[in-house]
């Protein structure tokens, strides 16, 4: 039986190898592994790498005695994604069970991401993919091609740059938008906090895990635009807390079948936070 709630369960990506962690690829890989043996291994999804480094990644998974489950961030465009499936599919040492991929730049998305979705729909089996479409643009229509092809968005949530961090209002746009369209998501980047806050050492404006499970649940549940965006910004730890112990099993389980989860380049910073709350057990 999982100490780990169902709200939570595989929430947090492994992405330590990623800034502003920056942890070598040998340690990342090492500690992965560590967390997944832990007492709140439940709360830990893959470890996320780059097509670039997938290789070295299964050369260190190759000295563990179980494969390592990794989701594998494609940095040149759709031509990448299907090297990268076959080698997962022909390695003793890795298990890819996703890719993400980002539209580039262009004027046209949703023919950018046609592209995409229809290299995925030749090479994907068991694999999911994650299409971070942005918020720029006629993003929606984009968003309408992923979801035709059952595939699932990407949302960046921070970075090392304040123009990287979408408002409230795009946010609750972007949740509101997959909803609508039966498309599952997940965040990257900024988000390895459970609760909306500004950071001391920047100033910029960080969106709370938690928050986004809650306005997640508040839009499947009916909330106008107005009440997500409230949600979004409420920094108050103990009635967001409130509001997440109160879920039923059923409700945590809905939530979590459209926000699958986050990547953050810290496992313990997220867990710290909830068991702070009392929304998981000391660990």
């Amino acid at each position: 039986m999982s100490t780990i709630p169902a709200l939570f369960r595989h929430l947090v990506d492994d992405a330590a190898m990623f800034p502003p962690g920056d942890l070598p690829l040998v340690d990342a890989v090492a500690a992965h592994r560590e967390h997944r043996r832990s007492a709140y291994a439940d709360l830990v999804g893959p470890l996320i790498c780059t097509d670039d480094n997938l290789m070295k990644v299964a050369a260190e998974a190759a000295k563990g005695e179980t494969p390592l489950e990794v989701a594998v961030v494609i940095t040149g465009g759709a031509g990448g994604i299907e090297p990268v499936v076959r080698y997962g599919d022909r390695s003793a040492d890795v298990v890819v069970t996703a890719i993400e991929v980002r539209l580039r730049d262009e004027d046209d998305l949703s023919r950018n991401a046609l592209r995409v979705v229809r290299v995925c729909d030749d090479c994907l089996d068991e694999e999911n993919a994650f299409v971070e479409i942005g918020l720029d643009g006629a993003w929606e229509r984009a968003l309408d091609v992923v979801a035709d092809a059952g595939y699932a968005a990407k949302l960046r949530t921070g970075g090392l740059d304040a123009t990287l961090f979408p408002t409230s209002d795009q946010v609750a746009a972007f949740i509101t938008a997959c909803l609508d369209r039966e498309v599952a998501f997940k965040c990257t980047a900024g988000l390895h906090n459970a609760l909306r806050h500004t950071a001391a050492e920047t100033g910029f404006e960080h969106h709370g895990f938690l928050n986004v499970l809650l306005a997640t649940r508040a839009s499947l549940d009916g909330a106008a635009h107005d009440e997500l965006i409230a949600v979004l910004e409420n920094r108050g730890g103990e009635s967001l807390a409130a509001s997440a112990a109160a879920l039923s099993e059923e409700q945590a389980a809905g939530t979590r079948r459209w926000f699958t989860s986050f990547g953050s380049c810290s496992i313990d910073e997220p867990r710290h936070d909830l068991t702070a709350l009392n929304l998981l057990e000391p660990q």
